[in-house]
């Protein structure tokens, strides 16, 4: 492999890694503006990040480690083999919590959703193990027929999560906001779009000899997909999930401690489980009550005054609750 294919690769590994990581800290100091209800979404995407980002870490090493500087150019060594193979570790992992991830922000709700997580989770396992077995461990990936036999049970797997997947996000888009739903879509199409890079970089060996070039070009491709899949998606999705907690607390229907701010926008204020529980008049005279007692602390009036205005409304929404 020549001194520019090399470092071409090493450095679409260094920065899919370092994106991964940059992702994952995103997540984690932003996991806070996420409703509970849509909460499993941002803590998949912690661990798809986290796992991902250690995966890279491994393969940067085994490509360092991989190829000798031999005359001007890179020669594979014992290690090289491994070059891959921490690729199909990260996404045994990965995959499946992908599906997690989506599902998570979707309307499906009780068995029916449980169903469809454990299924669909399963189905990515096996579309990624199955992969595994013919490209990596049947005769080290050169065989053909073990190739084209192991993908094809893959694209079983594959297809039952294509279908499964759109129909959880085609059901819940009528449920949610446009803008939510767009963002879903576009999700969506993202996560099934670079699905679709994998078998198509697996399928290279069947059709031709893999040249360093060929080497060089499916390592790139796996890189960007991962980013797309895992940064891009998580991304999106993040984005779907702070929307549904903004509308489910402007519906009533959820708390959140904390206003909701998308792309600069306030789409909703924070409202504490506390305050949620009363009606309005209650909760005005717990903000009278609390401006109350800040003024006696700074010397305000006691008797009459704000005291007297907090006490009587405190009556008043007394009564009305009792009515």
């Amino acid at each position: 492999m020549s001194l520019g294919l090399y470092d071409l690769v090493l450095y679409a590994v260094v920065a899919a890694g370092f994106a991964l990581f940059a992702m994952f800290v995103y997540t984690w100091n932003s996991k806070s503006e996420v409703g509970v209800r849509y909460r499993p979404a941002v803590l998949a995407s912690l661990c798809i990040t986290g796992v991902a980002a250690l995966s890279y870490l491994v393969l940067f090493v085994k490509w360092d480690t991989g190829f000798d500087l031999v005359g001007g150019v890179y020669q594979p060594n014992g290690e090289a083999r491994f070059t891959l193979a921490p690729r199909y570790i990260d996404w045994t992992i990965t995959v499946p919590l992908l599906t997690a991830e989506l599902l998570a922000v979707c309307s499906l709700a009780g068995a029916r959703a449980r169903n469809l997580r454990f299924t669909t989770m399963a189905a990515a396992f096996l579309m990624i193990f199955t992969g595994y077995l013919g490209s990596q461990v049947l005769a080290q990936g050169r065989d053909t027929t073990a190739l084209v036999v192991w993908g094809l049970i893959s694209t079983v797997f594959y297809v039952y999560l294509y279908v499964a997947l759109i129909g959880a996000v085609r059901a819940s888009l009528p449920t949610m906001s446009p803008e939510a739903a767009v963002s879903l879509r576009n999700a969506t199409i993202v996560l099934l779009g670079t699905f679709g890079v994998y078998p198509l970089v697996y399928a290279v060996p069947v059709f031709v000899d893999v040249t360093p070039a060929w080497l060089a070009g499916m390592q790139l491709a796996y890189s960007a997909a991962d980013v797309l899949a895992k940064v891009g998606f998580g991304a999106l999705i993040h984005k779907v999930a702070k929307l549904r907690t903004a509308e489910d607390v402007a519906a009533g229907d959820d708390t959140h401690p904390e206003a909701v701010w998308v792309s600069n926008e306030k789409r909703s204020d924070g409202v504490l489980p506390e305050l949620a529980r009363v009606g309005d008049g209650a909760r005005a005279v717990f903000s009278g009550n609390r401006t109350t007692e800040h003024s006696q602390h700074a010397g305000g009036p006691v008797d009459g005054g704000w005291r007297g205005g907090a006490t009587e409304a405190g009556a008043a929404g007394s009564a009305e609750r009792r009515g």
